[in-house]
């Protein structure tokens, strides 16, 4: 597991914490409890912070980073993710907040400044372009992104399904890590 301080600061992790082998977590970073973290994620709070809520998933191949403080942004924007967000294969989350119970599809890419609400699915290989707001209890797709639809009752029970099973899947990678 590949757990770096940088500059002082060293990533925190919850009760019962999965982070693969093959993930680097580096420096301001906090993730909650029962949250995992896949193989070949980089999670990279260099610059910044990044909080992950509890029973949060990121998957396979992610990347988490922030936007610095300079000239052109004088506070940056810190990565926030609330509980029970399921962040799906390969997504780049930069410098954005993500609220709870949202699902982020593969392969889309959330920029600097974008605020997802509670309960929002962004579809696989969508743009969240920088300083969007989605709005809670919608489907997103596209590149840019745009609201489909509203949210469908058996999809807002998908959120908390999800954030469980993965909850069970680090918790057996756990046992089997020993």
């Amino acid at each position: 597991m590949a757990i770096r301080s940088y500059q002082n600061s060293t990533p925190t992790l919850g009760e019962r914490v999965f982070v693969d082998d093959s993930a680097v977590v580096i420096g301001d970073v906090e993730i909650g409890a029962d949250s995992s973290v896949w193989p070949l994620t980089v999670i990279r709070g260099d610059m910044h912070r990044i909080r992950i809520g509890a029973r949060s998933s990121i998957q396979d191949g992610s990347v988490l980073h922030i936007t610095h403080a300079g000239p052109y942004n004088p506070d940056g924007f810190p990565l926030t993710i609330g509980d029970e967000v399921t962040v799906g294969h390969k997504v780049t989350l930069h410098g954005c907040t993500l609220g709870n119970r949202i699902l982020v599809g593969m392969g889309s890419i959330v920029m600097d400044g974008v605020v997802v609400e509670d309960e929002v699915i962004i579809g696989a290989g969508s743009l969240v372009p920088p300083g969007k707001t989605l709005e809670s209890g919608y489907l997103y797709v596209g590149s840019p992104v745009k609201q489909a639809r509203p949210l469908t009752d058996q999809e807002r029970s998908f959120f908390s399904y999800t954030a469980g099973n993965y909850v069970k899947l680090k918790d057996q990678h756990l046992a089997e890590r020993g």
